[in-house]
């Protein structure tokens, strides 16, 4: 599985898997594709913080290939 805490290994267009902020305690995930990465940082221990194509945004727990 691909770590989705480092910047470099997310790419725009990737199919992952992200936690929305209200979802947090949960830990229930979203799917989609990356649109934006809003992250500056390298590293980020929650997860980098993307925007979906759908317009949602949340930090990455999952890369799917």
């Amino acid at each position: 599985m691909i770590d989705g805490r480092k910047r470099t290994n997310i790419k725009i267009g990737m199919f992952v898997e992200i936690i929305l902020k209200q979802h947090q305690i949960s830990g229930e995930v979203t799917q989609g594709v990356v649109s934006k990465i809003l992250t500056n940082s390298v590293n980020h221990p929650h997860g980098i913080k993307v925007q979906l194509q759908s317009g949602l945004i949340g930090r990455v727990k999952n890369i799917i290939e």
